[in-house]
């Protein structure tokens, strides 16, 4: 009796000393002191199941995946039926690439586990990872079993926005945000359809939560922008593509919708700045930046910049209608010469009277109108 008092005594002594040499390694683990962790428990004998699992999280979180997928499948090897080292298992695998294995694993567990959503969810992923189409039906199924299931829901919704499901892309992102309302993904979802389907108020509302989240990035931003220009809040507008700027300030684009709005509310020496930047930042055909640097000048009465960049555009574009348009008004406002300038508007005609803009053919051919009773009255008055 004393014999076994003594052994249980024993035994009680190991325990108590495994435990608190695992909670030391768990406070390495817990402050980032992976390799100490992975030292402390190496020196353990005999290694139990439980020193083997966070062996193998350990070597997970240093970067050494290959051996924790040793000790993960050294686990379940011994115990099959520990289901959270299982899905370990099956992420590591997905995140080194061993897409199969990875396929198995989790089809074996769905198989096992048929109302677990995230074995669905995981099976999509995977699917998704070779370029199958059918993932989208596996995160159908997650979503069957779990209406609340975030990743599901944004790669539905995701995939609905794509296709211009615009109705179905609206109601799980709604799903999703019921039961999150913070959630980034979805709210981008939910924003996105409203901007496509041009509600542009309602996407408005929801990129700025966005923003109030403190995720704003230049595509948010962007989108604001043009919420608020097409709402004709053009003030809001740039102050948006403003923001933009912040996250890459070389974005040609950014710079010509900003030189659109400050021609739109006057002020034409910024639209000029903004404009000048679009060109010299974009490398394909500018015609439009040019015709509406053109446009700002023109604002500014200076006719002789307005010409030069009508020019410009149609360097880039001699289909530019527009711009052959605005020449001749440039052309008009900058020579004195009148034949030169009715010159002008009739090439802008003979070139666009089948299939121009019937407004700006009307317009031209009133103008060389005027001006030829103009010319015809200056010949009178020398006589």
């Amino acid at each position: 009796m004393r014999i076994i008092f003594i052994i249980l005594i024993v035994l009680v002594g190991k325990a108590e000393a495994q435990t608190s040499a695992l909670a030391i390694s768990d406070s390495l683990y817990a402050l980032g002191n992976y390799e100490e962790a992975i030292l402390e428990l190496k020196s353990f004998e005999p290694k139990t199941e439980a020193v083997f699992v966070r062996l193998a999280k350990a070597n997970e979180a240093s970067g050494d995946w290959d051996t924790a997928l040793e000790y993960y499948h050294k686990i379940l090897v011994q115990n099959p039926n520990r289901v959270l080292t299982a899905i370990n298992y099956g992420e590591l695998l997905q995140k080194v690439g061993d897409i199969k294995a990875a396929d198995s694993l989790f089809t074996n567990l769905s198989i096992a586990y048929p109302k677990n959503a995230s074995f669905q969810y995981r099976l999509g992923e995977i699917k998704e990872s070779k370029g199958d189409s059918i993932s989208i039906e596996f995160f159908r199924k997650a979503i069957a079993l779990d209406t609340t299931h975030q990743q599901a829901l944004f790669k539905v919704a995701k995939y609905e926005l794509a296709h211009s499901n615009y109705p179905l892309a609206k109601k799980f992102a709604k799903m999703g945000l019921e039961k999150n309302p913070k959630n980034v993904s979805l709210l981008s979802i939910l924003a996105q359809t409203y901007y496509n389907q041009q509600y542009y108020r309602a996407a408005m509302e929801q990129f700025e939560k966005i923003v109030a989240l403190g995720k704003g990035n230049e595509f948010v931003y962007n989108k604001l922008g043009m919420c608020f220009y097409r709402s004709f809040q053009y003030e809001e507008a740039i102050e948006n593509f403003k923001e933009c700027l912040k996250f890459e300030d070389r974005n040609s684009e950014t710079h010509y919708n900003l030189g659109k709005l400050y021609a739109i509310i006057g002020d034409f020496q910024k639209s000029e700045i903004e404009l000048l930047m679009a060109i010299l930042i974009k490398k394909q055909p500018v015609d439009a930046e040019f015709l509406s640097l053109a446009l700002a000048y023109k604002g500014l009465e200076d006719y002789k910049n307005m010409l030069k960049y009508t020019e410009a555009a149609l360097e880039e574009n001699p289909d530019n209608e527009r711009a052959l348009y605005e020449k001749a008004i440039a052309a008009d406002n900058y020579f004195k010469d009148i034949t030169s300038k009715i010159q002008y508007y009739q090439n802008y005609v003979n070139s666009y009277s089948q299939n121009g803009n019937p407004s700006l053919i009307e317009l031209a051919q009133s103008r060389i109108s005027d001006l030829k009773k103009e010319q015809h009255l200056q010949v009178e008055n020398q006589n």
